[in-house]
């Protein structure tokens, strides 16, 4: 009897084990998600009601209604999130680079790199290799599931997964919970964007790299912002001069460079 009780009891622990566990993910979803839902851009604001909160990072920013259709909704999702990671990758680079090579002008080094090929051959094989892997992103987010097998491999395969969330390969090892993940991956990938348009119009006032630049704020708070630099008084504007040449050389390839929209500038 004590036995038959036992196993009685050992089999009760595992099936509650394998209850939990399975019930863990969605549980854990639906807590980000609510959180999110209760979250607003606006304090006191009105919801959209096609942002139910249910999107990493949805906190209810929508004012001209870009999204209300569903079909616009899902590509602006996919569209952040690459811009996101875009962003991302390329402010840890300029970072990186400084802190390696502060006498490196990241604006313009690419233009000092010395390649073994010739720049056009390196371009077109670039355009087809990102063309291949642009596609392969498109049919996935248009069939979701339908580039999971390698071609070449059949063997070779992704789990199943969100749009835009691949795993397998490209994330072996997810450290924490992957909605929670989600929601910071947004989160910081929308301030990298900022970032890196900050480190763009600043590389083009002063010509300089982004940590230069705030460390001469730190030391010069008042004499080395926005409003020392540029002003619009009535009848008067005064505005900072473009630091970037108009063109740079490339391998015997004229590039236009210069500032961004610079006839806007005060």
């Amino acid at each position: 009897m004590m036995q038959r009780n036992a196993v009685a009891s050992s089999s009760a622990t595992v099936r509650a084990n394998g209850l939990a566990n399975t019930l863990r993910a969605p549980v854990s979803r639906q807590r980000v998600v609510s959180r999110a839902a209760s979250e607003m851009w606006l304090p006191g604001g009105t919801r959209p009601a096609h942002l139910d909160g249910s999107a990493p990072g949805d906190f209810g920013f929508d004012p001209l209604g870009l999204g209300s259709s569903p079909e616009s909704l899902a590509w602006f999702k996919e569209a952040e999130r690459v811009h996101c990671r875009w962003a991302m990758v390329g402010v840890a680079g300029i970072l990186i680079g400084e802190i390696a090579r502060p006498d490196v002008f990241w604006y313009t080094a690419g233009a000092k790199v010395e390649t073994p090929f010739p720049i056009l051959g390196l371009l077109a094989f670039e355009f087809w290799a990102m063309h291949f892997v642009e596609i392969k992103r498109w049919q996935d987010f248009r069939n979701p599931g339908s580039v999971d097998k390698d071609p070449l491999f059949p063997n070779n395969g992704l789990p199943k997964h969100d749009v835009g969330y691949p795993g397998g390969i490209f994330a072996p090892v997810v450290p924490g919970n992957l909605e929670e993940l989600k929601v910071k991956e947004i989160k910081n990938g929308r301030l990298a964007m900022l970032a890196f348009i900050g480190f763009t119009m600043g590389a083009q006032v002063s010509g300089k790299n982004p940590i230069a630049i705030l460390t001469e704020h730190i030391a010069d708070p008042f004499g080395t912002t926005i409003f020392s630099k540029a002003a619009v008084i009535p009848g008067q504007a005064v505005a900072p001069a473009c630091m970037i040449p108009d063109h740079i050389d490339f391998n015997g390839i004229s590039i236009p460079a210069g500032c961004f929209l610079q006839s806007l500038w005060p």
